[in-house]
Protein backbone atom coordinates (compact mmCIF):
# COMPACT_ATOMS: atom_id res chain seq x y z
CA UNK A 1 0.00 0.00 0.00
CA UNK A 2 1.04 3.40 -0.84
CA UNK A 3 0.10 6.21 1.22
CA UNK A 4 0.37 10.23 0.47
CA UNK A 5 0.18 12.79 3.15
CA UNK A 6 -0.11 16.41 1.86
CA UNK A 7 -0.78 19.94 2.44
CA UNK A 8 0.00 19.85 5.92
CA UNK A 9 0.38 22.94 7.79
CA UNK A 10 3.52 21.37 9.50
CA UNK A 11 5.78 18.47 9.72
CA UNK A 12 7.76 17.65 12.21
CA UNK A 13 10.26 15.58 11.17
CA UNK A 14 12.80 15.32 13.97
CA UNK A 15 15.41 14.46 11.42
CA UNK A 16 18.71 15.81 12.36
CA UNK A 17 22.72 15.19 11.75
CA UNK A 18 23.60 13.96 15.38
CA UNK A 19 24.39 10.57 15.89
CA UNK A 20 21.90 8.90 18.84
CA UNK A 21 19.54 10.46 21.67
CA UNK A 22 19.36 14.18 21.40
CA UNK A 23 20.71 16.41 24.25
CA UNK A 24 21.13 20.45 24.87
CA UNK A 25 20.00 22.28 22.45
CA UNK A 26 19.92 19.10 19.78
CA UNK A 27 15.99 19.40 21.81
CA UNK A 28 14.75 22.01 20.35
CA UNK A 29 16.20 21.66 16.73
CA UNK A 30 12.45 19.51 15.75
CA UNK A 31 13.00 19.98 11.97
CA UNK A 32 9.88 21.23 10.72
CA UNK A 33 8.68 21.21 7.16
CA UNK A 34 6.07 24.11 6.36
CA UNK A 35 3.13 22.86 3.78
CA UNK A 36 5.06 19.55 3.83
CA UNK A 37 3.94 15.77 2.53
CA UNK A 38 4.83 12.50 3.34
CA UNK A 39 5.50 9.94 0.68
CA UNK A 40 4.62 6.05 2.74
CA UNK A 41 4.98 2.53 0.72
CA UNK A 42 4.23 -0.43 2.45
CA UNK A 43 5.71 -0.32 5.80
CA UNK A 44 8.50 2.30 4.88
CA UNK A 45 8.67 6.47 4.66
CA UNK A 46 10.00 7.12 0.80
CA UNK A 47 10.18 10.84 1.47
CA UNK A 48 9.32 13.99 3.46
CA UNK A 49 9.64 17.54 1.89
CA UNK A 50 7.36 19.59 -0.50
CA UNK A 51 4.78 17.68 -2.85
CA UNK A 52 5.47 19.18 -5.79
CA UNK A 53 9.16 17.72 -5.32
CA UNK A 54 8.19 14.54 -4.26
CA UNK A 55 6.03 14.30 -8.11
CA UNK A 56 9.11 14.95 -9.75
CA UNK A 57 10.90 12.64 -7.67
CA UNK A 58 8.29 9.60 -7.23
CA UNK A 59 5.72 10.65 -10.20
CA UNK A 60 4.41 6.81 -10.25
CA UNK A 61 4.22 6.39 -6.74
CA UNK A 62 2.28 9.85 -6.31
CA UNK A 63 0.09 9.02 -8.87
CA UNK A 64 -1.46 5.38 -7.45
CA UNK A 65 -1.34 6.56 -3.68
CA UNK A 66 -4.12 6.71 -1.00
CA UNK A 67 -3.81 10.68 -0.57
CA UNK A 68 -4.91 12.20 3.07
CA UNK A 69 -5.39 15.37 2.89
CA UNK A 70 -3.74 17.29 5.81
CA UNK A 71 -4.93 20.43 5.50
CA UNK A 72 -4.85 22.45 8.47
CA UNK A 73 -3.16 20.23 10.42
CA UNK A 74 0.25 19.04 11.71
CA UNK A 75 1.90 15.86 11.14
CA UNK A 76 4.83 14.26 13.40
CA UNK A 77 6.07 10.85 14.06
CA UNK A 78 4.16 8.58 16.05
CA UNK A 79 4.70 8.82 20.00
CA UNK A 80 6.60 6.27 22.18
CA UNK A 81 6.07 5.75 25.60
CA UNK A 82 9.02 4.17 26.53
CA UNK A 83 7.88 3.76 30.82
CA UNK A 84 5.10 1.65 31.46
CA UNK A 85 3.63 -1.03 33.70
CA UNK A 86 1.14 -1.88 30.75
CA UNK A 87 0.29 -5.31 32.34
CA UNK A 88 -1.27 -5.45 35.69
CA UNK A 89 -4.58 -6.82 37.88
CA UNK A 90 -6.71 -4.02 39.39
CA UNK A 91 -6.63 -1.02 40.44
CA UNK A 92 -6.21 0.80 43.63
CA UNK A 93 -8.73 4.17 43.30
CA UNK A 94 -8.97 3.80 46.97
CA UNK A 95 -5.16 4.39 47.93
CA UNK A 96 -5.15 7.38 45.89
CA UNK A 97 -8.60 8.42 48.62
CA UNK A 98 -6.00 7.97 51.22
CA UNK A 99 -3.39 9.72 49.55
CA UNK A 100 -5.82 12.70 49.79
CA UNK A 101 -6.00 12.19 53.19
CA UNK A 102 -2.60 12.27 54.06
CA UNK A 103 -0.92 8.84 53.62
CA UNK A 104 1.91 8.67 51.89
CA UNK A 105 3.11 6.51 49.37
CA UNK A 106 5.74 4.79 50.59
CA UNK A 107 3.10 4.30 54.41
CA UNK A 108 0.78 2.82 52.23
CA UNK A 109 3.20 0.27 50.40
CA UNK A 110 4.68 -0.68 53.84
CA UNK A 111 0.69 -1.34 55.07
CA UNK A 112 0.46 -4.02 52.14
CA UNK A 113 -0.82 -1.68 49.68
CA UNK A 114 0.98 -0.32 46.52
CA UNK A 115 2.68 -2.83 44.50
CA UNK A 116 2.00 -5.55 46.87
CA UNK A 117 -2.06 -4.50 46.76
CA UNK A 118 -1.54 -5.48 42.54
CA UNK A 119 0.71 -8.06 43.45
CA UNK A 120 -2.09 -9.89 44.67
CA UNK A 121 -4.86 -8.79 42.10
CA UNK A 122 -2.15 -9.67 38.91
CA UNK A 123 -1.49 -13.10 40.52
CA UNK A 124 -5.47 -13.70 41.00
CA UNK A 125 -6.19 -12.76 37.52
CA UNK A 126 -5.76 -14.91 34.37
CA UNK A 127 -3.63 -14.95 31.42
CA UNK A 128 -6.89 -14.45 29.25
CA UNK A 129 -8.60 -11.48 31.68
CA UNK A 130 -5.21 -9.72 31.75
CA UNK A 131 -4.79 -9.79 27.80
CA UNK A 132 -8.28 -8.57 27.50
CA UNK A 133 -7.90 -5.89 30.31
CA UNK A 134 -4.24 -4.72 28.45
CA UNK A 135 -5.84 -4.75 24.70
CA UNK A 136 -8.27 -2.29 25.79
CA UNK A 137 -5.44 0.22 27.68
CA UNK A 138 -3.91 -0.42 24.13
CA UNK A 139 -6.38 0.40 21.92
CA UNK A 140 -6.46 3.94 24.28
CA UNK A 141 -2.92 4.44 23.46
CA UNK A 142 -2.94 4.10 19.87
CA UNK A 143 -6.37 6.48 19.87
CA UNK A 144 -4.01 9.23 21.63
CA UNK A 145 -0.86 8.79 19.13
CA UNK A 146 1.16 6.70 20.38
CA UNK A 147 2.59 3.83 17.89
CA UNK A 148 5.07 1.75 20.40
CA UNK A 149 5.01 0.94 24.13
CA UNK A 150 7.10 -0.37 26.85
CA UNK A 151 5.59 -3.01 28.85
CA UNK A 152 7.59 -3.71 32.42
CA UNK A 153 6.61 -7.19 34.97
CA UNK A 154 7.40 -6.53 38.36
CA UNK A 155 3.61 -7.65 39.45
CA UNK A 156 3.83 -11.15 40.05
CA UNK A 157 7.23 -11.52 42.38
CA UNK A 158 7.27 -14.82 41.69
CA UNK A 159 8.27 -16.62 38.63
CA UNK A 160 4.68 -17.84 37.36
CA UNK A 161 3.38 -14.69 37.43
CA UNK A 162 6.35 -12.69 36.02
CA UNK A 163 6.16 -14.86 33.26
CA UNK A 164 2.17 -14.38 32.95
CA UNK A 165 2.84 -10.68 32.40
CA UNK A 166 5.65 -11.02 29.87
CA UNK A 167 3.34 -13.67 28.59
CA UNK A 168 0.50 -11.48 27.69
CA UNK A 169 2.88 -8.43 26.41
CA UNK A 170 4.46 -10.99 23.91
CA UNK A 171 1.27 -12.24 22.68
CA UNK A 172 0.34 -8.41 22.05
CA UNK A 173 2.97 -7.40 20.45
CA UNK A 174 1.67 -10.07 17.85
CA UNK A 175 -1.71 -9.19 18.00
CA UNK A 176 -1.96 -5.49 18.39
CA UNK A 177 -1.13 -2.68 16.25
CA UNK A 178 1.02 -0.44 19.11
CA UNK A 179 4.22 -2.29 19.02
CA UNK A 180 5.02 -3.73 22.88
CA UNK A 181 8.48 -3.94 24.07
CA UNK A 182 8.89 -5.60 27.28
CA UNK A 183 10.99 -5.13 30.25
CA UNK A 184 11.74 -7.67 32.82
CA UNK A 185 10.85 -6.06 36.31
CA UNK A 186 11.26 -9.20 39.06
CA UNK A 187 13.16 -6.41 41.80
CA UNK A 188 9.90 -4.19 41.26
CA UNK A 189 9.28 -5.23 45.53
CA UNK A 190 10.60 -7.41 48.13
CA UNK A 191 7.61 -9.75 48.45
CA UNK A 192 5.86 -9.73 51.76
CA UNK A 193 7.18 -13.01 52.92
CA UNK A 194 10.56 -12.63 52.42
CA UNK A 195 11.10 -9.21 55.01
CA UNK A 196 14.09 -9.32 56.28
CA UNK A 197 15.31 -12.04 54.41
CA UNK A 198 16.05 -9.66 50.75
CA UNK A 199 19.19 -11.34 49.83
CA UNK A 200 17.34 -14.69 49.61
CA UNK A 201 14.94 -12.34 47.42
CA UNK A 202 17.81 -11.20 45.37
CA UNK A 203 19.31 -14.50 44.54
CA UNK A 204 16.22 -16.23 43.31
CA UNK A 205 15.72 -12.94 41.20
CA UNK A 206 19.64 -13.30 40.06
CA UNK A 207 19.91 -17.31 39.89
CA UNK A 208 15.98 -18.83 38.91
CA UNK A 209 13.80 -15.71 36.96
CA UNK A 210 16.66 -13.97 34.81
CA UNK A 211 18.49 -17.12 32.74
CA UNK A 212 14.98 -18.47 32.28
CA UNK A 213 13.86 -14.92 31.16
CA UNK A 214 16.93 -14.52 28.91
CA UNK A 215 16.16 -18.58 27.74
CA UNK A 216 12.42 -17.69 26.83
CA UNK A 217 13.64 -14.88 25.17
CA UNK A 218 10.51 -12.84 27.24
CA UNK A 219 12.50 -9.41 27.59
CA UNK A 220 14.72 -7.08 26.21
CA UNK A 221 15.50 -4.84 29.39
CA UNK A 222 16.09 -5.87 33.30
CA UNK A 223 15.06 -3.32 35.30
CA UNK A 224 15.28 -2.75 39.28
CA UNK A 225 13.10 -0.46 42.10
CA UNK A 226 16.68 1.10 43.50
CA UNK A 227 14.92 3.02 46.99
CA UNK A 228 15.95 2.69 50.56
CA UNK A 229 13.10 0.12 51.92
CA UNK A 230 13.06 -1.72 48.63
CA UNK A 231 16.29 -2.82 46.67
CA UNK A 232 19.75 -1.54 47.97
CA UNK A 233 22.52 0.06 45.24
CA UNK A 234 24.32 -3.15 46.24
CA UNK A 235 21.78 -5.77 45.50
CA UNK A 236 20.45 -3.33 42.12
CA UNK A 237 24.00 -3.76 40.87
CA UNK A 238 24.01 -7.30 40.98
CA UNK A 239 20.54 -7.54 39.56
CA UNK A 240 21.54 -5.59 36.56
CA UNK A 241 25.01 -6.90 36.18
CA UNK A 242 23.52 -10.23 36.36
CA UNK A 243 21.03 -9.54 33.55
CA UNK A 244 23.82 -8.03 31.21
CA UNK A 245 25.43 -11.13 31.47
CA UNK A 246 22.91 -12.89 29.65
CA UNK A 247 22.12 -10.37 26.97
CA UNK A 248 19.14 -8.15 29.43
CA UNK A 249 19.86 -4.14 28.77
CA UNK A 250 19.55 -2.55 32.28
CA UNK A 251 17.66 -0.13 33.51
CA UNK A 252 17.16 1.41 36.52
CA UNK A 253 14.19 3.09 38.71
CA UNK A 254 16.48 5.46 40.56
CA UNK A 255 15.97 8.33 43.23
CA UNK A 256 12.44 8.26 43.32
CA UNK A 257 11.43 8.87 46.35
CA UNK A 258 15.07 9.42 48.64
CA UNK A 259 18.26 10.34 46.82
CA UNK A 260 19.99 7.08 47.18
CA UNK A 261 22.36 7.42 44.17
CA UNK A 262 19.91 5.56 41.99
CA UNK A 263 21.44 7.92 39.13
CA UNK A 264 25.04 7.08 39.88
CA UNK A 265 24.49 3.70 39.86
CA UNK A 266 22.91 3.77 36.29
CA UNK A 267 25.92 5.54 34.85
CA UNK A 268 28.16 3.28 36.42
CA UNK A 269 26.66 -0.14 35.39
CA UNK A 270 25.93 1.39 31.57
CA UNK A 271 22.16 1.22 32.19
CA UNK A 272 20.14 2.70 28.92
CA UNK A 273 17.90 4.54 30.98
CA UNK A 274 17.56 5.63 34.28
CA UNK A 275 13.97 6.42 35.29
CA UNK A 276 12.36 8.74 37.54
CA UNK A 277 15.00 10.93 39.09
CA UNK A 278 12.61 12.74 40.76
CA UNK A 279 15.58 13.31 43.52
CA UNK A 280 18.21 13.32 41.69
CA UNK A 281 22.06 14.71 42.63
CA UNK A 282 23.95 16.70 41.04
CA UNK A 283 26.80 14.47 41.04
CA UNK A 284 23.91 11.77 39.15
CA UNK A 285 22.74 13.73 36.64
CA UNK A 286 26.64 14.56 36.23
CA UNK A 287 27.31 11.18 35.35
CA UNK A 288 24.50 10.51 33.54
CA UNK A 289 25.32 13.50 30.93
CA UNK A 290 29.19 12.09 30.79
CA UNK A 291 28.11 8.20 30.21
CA UNK A 292 25.03 9.05 27.76
CA UNK A 293 22.38 7.74 30.15
CA UNK A 294 18.76 8.51 29.15
CA UNK A 295 16.87 10.51 32.04
CA UNK A 296 13.27 9.19 31.61
CA UNK A 297 11.24 11.48 33.59
CA UNK A 298 7.41 10.86 34.73
CA UNK A 299 5.72 14.22 35.43
CA UNK A 300 2.63 12.50 35.95
CA UNK A 301 3.59 10.45 39.09
CA UNK A 302 4.89 13.94 40.47
CA UNK A 303 1.61 14.90 40.20
CA UNK A 304 -0.39 11.80 41.04
CA UNK A 305 1.89 11.68 44.29
CA UNK A 306 1.97 15.24 44.94
CA UNK A 307 5.76 15.03 44.75
CA UNK A 308 8.49 17.40 43.52
CA UNK A 309 9.40 17.27 40.27
CA UNK A 310 12.43 16.14 38.00
CA UNK A 311 14.70 18.35 37.39
CA UNK A 312 14.28 18.87 33.80
CA UNK A 313 15.41 22.04 32.90
CA UNK A 314 18.55 20.90 34.39
CA UNK A 315 19.17 17.93 33.07
CA UNK A 316 18.96 19.35 29.65
CA UNK A 317 21.59 22.15 30.14
CA UNK A 318 23.92 19.64 31.84
CA UNK A 319 23.74 17.31 28.80
CA UNK A 320 21.42 14.72 29.99
CA UNK A 321 19.36 13.06 26.98
CA UNK A 322 15.88 13.45 28.07
CA UNK A 323 12.55 11.19 27.05
CA UNK A 324 9.21 11.38 29.22
CA UNK A 325 6.85 8.75 29.42
CA UNK A 326 3.18 8.28 31.11
CA UNK A 327 4.22 5.28 33.57
CA UNK A 328 0.90 4.39 33.21
CA UNK A 329 0.58 1.84 36.42
CA UNK A 330 -2.56 1.58 38.98
CA UNK A 331 -0.85 3.36 41.54
CA UNK A 332 1.48 6.36 40.79
CA UNK A 333 0.10 7.41 37.52
CA UNK A 334 -3.07 5.76 35.82
CA UNK A 335 -3.04 7.53 32.42
CA UNK A 336 -2.71 7.00 28.83
CA UNK A 337 -2.56 10.34 27.91
CA UNK A 338 1.16 11.09 26.91
CA UNK A 339 0.06 13.99 25.39
CA UNK A 340 -1.03 15.34 29.09
CA UNK A 341 2.02 14.68 30.42
CA UNK A 342 4.00 16.25 28.00
CA UNK A 343 1.88 19.56 29.07
CA UNK A 344 3.09 18.85 32.80
CA UNK A 345 6.77 18.65 31.25
CA UNK A 346 6.36 22.09 30.05
CA UNK A 347 4.27 23.32 33.05
CA UNK A 348 6.30 21.62 36.06
CA UNK A 349 9.38 20.48 34.70
CA UNK A 350 10.76 23.64 32.69
CA UNK A 351 10.72 22.28 29.26
CA UNK A 352 10.57 23.89 25.76
CA UNK A 353 7.96 23.02 23.58
CA UNK A 354 10.27 21.15 21.40
CA UNK A 355 12.03 19.84 23.99
CA UNK A 356 8.51 17.42 24.51
CA UNK A 357 8.08 16.83 21.31
CA UNK A 358 12.43 15.16 21.22
CA UNK A 359 11.56 13.55 24.93
CA UNK A 360 8.09 11.38 23.35
CA UNK A 361 9.60 10.69 19.53
CA UNK A 362 13.38 10.39 18.86
CA UNK A 363 14.88 10.36 22.31
CA UNK A 364 12.11 7.63 23.74
CA UNK A 365 13.14 5.69 21.01
CA UNK A 366 16.45 5.37 21.71
CA UNK A 367 15.78 4.61 25.16
CA UNK A 368 14.13 1.44 23.71
CA UNK A 369 17.46 0.91 21.72
CA UNK A 370 14.79 1.55 18.98
CA UNK A 371 16.08 5.02 17.44
CA UNK A 372 17.52 3.84 14.34
CA UNK A 373 13.97 2.52 13.27
CA UNK A 374 11.22 4.97 14.68
CA UNK A 375 10.93 8.40 16.74
CA UNK A 376 11.52 10.64 13.28
CA UNK A 377 10.08 11.03 9.83
CA UNK A 378 12.74 10.05 7.60
CA UNK A 379 13.34 8.00 4.42
CA UNK A 380 14.02 4.17 5.31
CA UNK A 381 12.26 4.68 8.33
CA UNK A 382 9.20 2.79 9.77
CA UNK A 383 6.32 4.38 8.83
CA UNK A 384 4.84 5.38 12.02
CA UNK A 385 2.54 8.53 11.63
CA UNK A 386 0.47 10.55 13.28
CA UNK A 387 -1.61 13.66 11.85
CA UNK A 388 -3.21 16.24 14.66
CA UNK A 389 -5.95 18.22 14.51
CA UNK A 390 -3.69 21.40 15.39
CA UNK A 391 -2.50 24.01 13.03
CA UNK A 392 1.05 24.19 14.68
CA UNK A 393 2.60 22.22 17.00
CA UNK A 394 2.77 25.04 19.53
CA UNK A 395 -0.85 24.59 20.04
CA UNK A 396 -0.46 20.69 21.08
CA UNK A 397 0.94 22.30 24.85
CA UNK A 398 -1.37 25.27 24.44
CA UNK A 399 -4.67 23.29 24.22
CA UNK A 400 -3.74 21.14 27.26
CA UNK A 401 -5.87 18.30 28.36
CA UNK A 402 -7.15 17.49 25.02
CA UNK A 403 -6.81 14.36 22.40
CA UNK A 404 -5.78 16.19 18.99
CA UNK A 405 -5.37 12.73 17.16
CA UNK A 406 -7.21 13.08 14.04
CA UNK A 407 -5.19 9.81 12.20
CA UNK A 408 -2.31 7.06 13.58
CA UNK A 409 -0.40 5.21 10.56
CA UNK A 410 1.45 2.39 12.09
CA UNK A 411 3.69 0.40 9.71
CA UNK A 412 2.10 2.12 6.70
CA UNK A 413 -0.89 0.93 7.79
CA UNK A 414 -4.17 3.59 8.61
CA UNK A 415 -5.04 2.46 12.26
CA UNK A 416 -6.87 5.39 13.60
CA UNK A 417 -9.04 7.58 11.25
CA UNK A 418 -10.94 10.60 12.35
CA UNK A 419 -10.17 9.53 15.94
CA UNK A 420 -11.58 5.80 15.53
CA UNK A 421 -10.03 2.65 15.69
CA UNK A 422 -10.06 1.44 11.88
CA UNK A 423 -10.38 -2.23 12.72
Amino acid sequence: MTILIKNANEVITLKSNAQGPRTKEQMREIAVVENGSVLIKEDRIIAVGAFEQLAVDFPDLVKKADTIDASGKIVMPGLVDCHTHLVHGGTREQEFNMRLNGSTYMEIMNAGGGIHATTKLTRETSFEDLYAKTLQHLDVFLKHGVTTVEAKSGYGLDWETEMKQLEVARKLQATHDVDVVSTFMGAHAVPQDYKGREDEFVAIVIHDMLPKVAELKLAEFNDVFCEKGVFTPEQSQRILEAGKALGLTPKIHADEIEPYKGAELAAEVGAISAEHLLVASDEGIQRMAKAGTIAVLLPGTAFFLRAPFARGRLMIDEGVPVAISTDFNPGSSPTMSLPFIMNLACMHMGMTLEEVLTATTINAAYALNRGEQIGSLEAEKQADVVILDVANYKQLQYFYGMNHTNTVIKKGRIVVRNGILSN
